[in-house]
């Protein structure tokens, strides 16, 4: 999933969480992400060392595509290990142990290169902050969601993302020939989110966003299986933020809007 969203990324390490951290600028139009594993959920032993105590992080830089294939190959694996290793330059090794007819076991490695981020390029690898939406929204099977924006993607670069608080989502093109939108209906809406914004703001107003349609088609394909809960939260005119999680995985992923 990672490797179709982002081709290089950031993999946070800490002692009870992994991250995959994308921060294009989005003052410069790019697109975030922030991926979250637990670790306790996915590997039975876990050793790490920090910087320093109060800092006990690594952050390490590397191809996703490198990291997606050799895990690949461990999928009818006895055992996988992870270990960060210095082999002229920093790699991150794998060494998966295969099963084999005889009793003896193959062991093949993949050395990752990486590259470690000095303390001083932390702060703009952090969680992002979410802002508060004007509305949220479940999100339709992203399957049906996909093929829509393939159509309009023939059609126009931009795209109108739009919903509101009773449940409705439009996708909409406009181009100076033609006028193209998709309703989806009955959605529903977070409980929490609903009430926060329902105070001030009628149930069925629009909140809208201009985005990229490159980018959300590019978020939709990452997307192999459809998620447990997905969510989108539109802050009006400023940025979508999509909020998936996958059983022990949570994803979240940001457009900022066209200027």
């Amino acid at each position: 999933m990672i490797a179709k969203l982002a081709k290089t990324c950031t993999l946070r390490i800490s002692p009870d969480k992994l991250n995959f951290v994308l921060s294009d600028k989005v003052a410069n139009g790019g697109v975030s992400m922030w991926c979250e594993l637990e670790q306790e959920n996915f590997f039975s032993e876990f050793q790490m060392e920090g910087v320093s105590a109060e800092n006990n992080e690594i952050y390490l830089e590397l191809t996703s595509e490198n990291l997606s294939r050799a895990l690949k190959t461990a999928q009818n694996a006895r055992a996988l290990k992870i270990k960060l290793t210095n082999k002229h330059f920093p790699c991150l090794t794998i060494s998966i142990e295969l099963l084999s007819m005889s009793s003896s076991s193959r062991v093949v490695t993949h050395d990752i290169p990486v590259k470690v981020i000095p303390r001083k390029l932390w702060t703009d690898l952090q969680e992002p902050t979410v802002p508060d939406a004007d509305v949220s929204i479940y999100l339709p099977v992203l399957k049906t969601m996909k093929s829509v924006v393939e159509k309009m993607k023939n059609i126009s670069s931009h795209l109108i993302i739009e919903a509101n608080l009773n449940g409705e989502l439009n996708l909409k093109i406009e181009t100076e020939l033609v006028c193209v939108t998709t309703h989806f209906k009955d959605l529903g809406n977070p409980p929490l989110a609903s009430e926060n914004a329902s105070q001030d703001r009628n149930s069925e107003q629009m909140a809208e966003v201009h985005i990229d349609i490159r980018k959300l088609l590019q978020f939709l394909a990452g997307q192999q299986v459809n998620p447990t809960k997905a969510t989108c939260n539109i802050v009006k005119n400023k940025i979508v933020h999509f909020d998936l999680l996958h059983e022990d995985v949570s994803l979240q992923y940001f457009i900022p809007a066209l200027s």
